[in-house]
């Protein structure tokens, strides 16, 4: 028999490679390890609290190894109603705790996206004659008096005047929340908080929190845009909403302070309800990461429900593939088994995206879709702000939609150009016509009319684009996809959106007139103008994907 010889050297040099060569690490990420429910009560004491944690330490222990390990990985235990935890661990490491007869699922930390003066009058809520309003069912439920709402979004802008105390009388015993009311700055170098300018909650704003823990392990601080750390809204999505759900009394309202655009008295549905702000969602550097995590979403539910709240709401929208792979569907649960409603949202169809069926298709599209969750749809009303477009010949009027608070800068007509006809000579024709970013000839915009088509960026981004070139205002044109559907944008230069069909009209004058131009009025509040009750075109549809025999 022959042995193989290797010299020492070669046997030397191989050894020492093989020691130097570094075991590959598996890729960590934040999960959510849901159990179920508690067995202590409502009213649990510390050391409960500190047996249930202690509980996830154990448990994880048994996969990481050591107490200590699961100590490090754990950064949310939910220790009062929900029971679960999240941490940062592999793929092998979830899946091996997903075998665990104790764990009812395991799912990754993901970021679930966001998705009114008139409406209440509109709704039958606030007739218009006092001998109606006697039998207003919102007169009879006292505009919400006293009920507790909470909102899981992105913050709240305390000094906003819905949120005024005026008229409130004391907060109600049963609440137990609190004000977390500083502003944590994040110092750049070594992304550690440093506590801001304190700001103050009221009888009507009675409690904010923040959960950031989900966002931090997933994204990162580092990838934070505001580098303030906060209740306070960042993009005001979660006024928005609070407002609209419990905001108080506000006279003598408009958009921009324009008395023709939507001038009234604003409020939410329950106007006398107290509100909590619970801030889920957060603005990333990389838009693609912003969003509101499923680790900080269940964290939120998890205090709501020890604060005492009546009503959740909540405007994000999960895709969901399971009741129990996501945030909202299981806080909701435990929130619904403790007597409060969680109001959601059907969520919202991208009608600006290039390509729509990426975006969803709005049938069989509704997010939040679990069976014990009030789902609401995106509705019209009769109420529109309409604007006249007067073309060049004086023959054709089309009509159009804006909420820009002004009018031309003189009232005459101003020289027309399409977005093609601007093109910047490193541009291609198609960004042109859409007015992106970079794309137009500020010499060829300059003092004129820019058309525009809708699609890929917001109507508003649009008008931002135009009224960089240089442009006098803008006329945004449907294409196919989005047909009749106009929307009122509160532009930054007159400008309006119209229909698909009068778009074709405006580009047949475009093509055969040697100088074509325009003229606009400017805008105004119109009540019945248009069909409604409706669904939006951009709401999103069921049925269920998940369970089609329960309707939403």
């Amino acid at each position: 028999m022959r042995v193989l010889e290797v010299p020492l050297l070669s046997l030397i040099l191989i050894i020492l490679v093989s020691l130097s060569q570094k075991p590959t690490c598996a890729v960590k990420k934040s999960y959510v390890v849901y159990l179920g429910a508690h067995s202590h009560g409502p009213e649990a004491t510390l050391s409960d609290l500190e047996r249930v944690t202690d509980s996830h330490y154990q448990l994880l222990s048994t996969v990481l190894g050591s107490h200590e390990k699961a100590k490090e990985s754990i950064f949310y235990s939910y220790t009062r109603f929900i029971n679960g935890f999240a941490a940062v661990l592999d793929m092998q490491e979830a899946e091996e705790i997903s075998k665990n007869p104790y764990v009812f699922s395991v799912f990754e930390n993901q970021g679930r996206k966001l998705q009114t003066t008139y409406s209440w009058k509109f709704l039958g809520l606030e007739p218009d004659t006092d001998e109606l309003l006697t039998r207003s069912i919102w007169k009879k439920a006292r505009y919400g008096e006293d009920t507790i709402i909470a909102n899981l979004d992105g913050g709240v802008w305390p000094e906003s005047k819905s949120f005024s105390d005026e008229g409130m009388g004391p907060i109600p015993s049963r609440w137990k929340g609190t004000c977390q009311n500083s502003t944590n700055k994040i110092d750049p170098k070594k992304y550690r908080t440093k506590k801001g300018v304190p700001w103050a909650c009221n009888k009507k704003l009675i409690g904010a929190r923040y959960f950031i823990d989900g966002f931090a392990n997933e994204v990162g601080l580092s990838n934070l845009a505001n580098k303030n750390i906060s209740a306070r809204d960042d993009t005001g999505h979660g006024t928005h909403t609070l407002s609209t759900a419990g905001g108080n009394f506000v006279r003598n309202v408009s958009v921009s302070g324009n008395p023709d655009l939507g001038y009234g008295t604003a409020k939410g549905g329950s106007p006398r309800a107290r509100v909590a702000s619970y801030k889920v969602c957060w603005k990333a550097i990389n838009n693609n990461q912003s969003g509101c995590y499923d680790a900080d979403i269940i964290a939120a539910f998890d205090a709501a429900i020890h604060d005492g709240v009546d009503v959740i709401s909540v405007s994000i929208g999960p895709q969901p593939s399971s009741y129990f792979n996501e945030g909202i569907s299981i806080g909701s649960l435990h929130a619904v088994k403790q007597n409060i409603l969680v109001v959601t949202a059907a969520g919202n169809i991208d009608t600006e995206a290039s390509d729509k069926n990426k975006s969803g298709d709005s049938n069989q599209s509704v997010t939040n879709i679990a069976p014990w969750v009030l789902t609401v749809a995106a509705n019209k009303m009769d109420r529109d702000f309409p604007i006249k477009i007067e073309l060049g010949n004086r023959k054709q009027l089309i009509e159009g939609q804006s909420l820009y608070p002004g009018s031309l800068p003189e009232q005459k007509p101003y020289p027309l150009v399409t977005g093609a006809a601007a093109r910047a000579a490193n541009s291609t024709v198609r960004d042109a016509q859409l007015c992106l970013a970079r794309s137009l000839d500020p010499a060829k915009v300059k003092g004129k009319i820019l058309v525009c088509l809708r699609e890929i960026t917001l109507p508003v981004t649009k008008g931002g684009v135009a009224l960089q070139a240089g442009a006098i205002g803008m006329i945004l044109v449907n294409d196919m996809s989005n047909g009749e559907e106009t929307v009122a944008a509160p532009y930054d230069l007159p400008a309006a959106n119209i229909n698909y069909r009068d778009g074709l009209t405006l580009f047949s004058y475009i093509n055969s007139t040697k100088s074509p131009d325009l003229f606009m009025t400017h805008a105004t509040t119109r009540i019945g103008g248009i069909p409604a009750p409706a669904m939006a075109d951009y709401s999103r549809k069921g049925p269920n994907t998940i369970t089609p025999e329960i309707l939403k």
